[in-house]
């Protein structure tokens, strides 16, 4: 599948500072949640988009992209493929650079709108899941072991 290219992730990670979370919902147990608090302690500003919240992880929440004050990098995406092309015409209206979206919001004409308007596209991958792959932190429990080998020799 396109929009999904190493490279490209990577140069978004280690480029972004802003990322606006459409759909980062106040619930702990929610999967938008943990991203947001995720990319927060790993240093990346992170500005809750959602109208049904007034503030999400100690950060105002705005009800739609056009309301945030601040130039956006990402705008990661936790809604509906139908909602994409709307949300992506946002990104291209405030200026974002990149339109992100999560596991499973597939939307080619989300994909076009943000492309002609000139934003990277990362499609069908998780934020948090692709940091921890690139930075160097994924592991099987969810922690960095330090271990560059996979291989167990058992007790020395």
């Amino acid at each position: 599948m396109s929009y999904q290219d190493a490279l490209t992730i990577q140069r978004v990670l280690n480029t972004a500072k802003t990322i606006a979370i459409v759909g980062l919902s106040g619930n702990e147990l929610r999967a938008s949640y943990f991203v947001g608090y995720y990319m927060k302690r790993h240093g990346y500003r992170v500005i809750p988009v959602n109208p049904r919240e007034s503030s999400i992880l100690g950060e105002v929440s705005y009800p739609s992209l056009a309301e945030v004050p601040v130039p956006i990098d990402v705008v990661n995406v936790f809604r509906a493929p139908g909602a994409l092309p709307q949300i992506a015409a946002g990104a291209v209206a405030v200026g974002a650079g990149t339109l992100w979206t999560q596991f499973g919001v597939v939307n080619q004409e989300g994909a076009d709108i943000a492309e002609a308007g000139g934003l990277t596209v990362i499609m069908d991958r998780c934020l948090k899941v692709e940091h921890a792959r690139y930075v160097g932190r994924m592991h099987w429990l969810g922690f960095n072991t330090q271990r560059i080998t996979s291989v167990r020799t058992g007790l020395q």
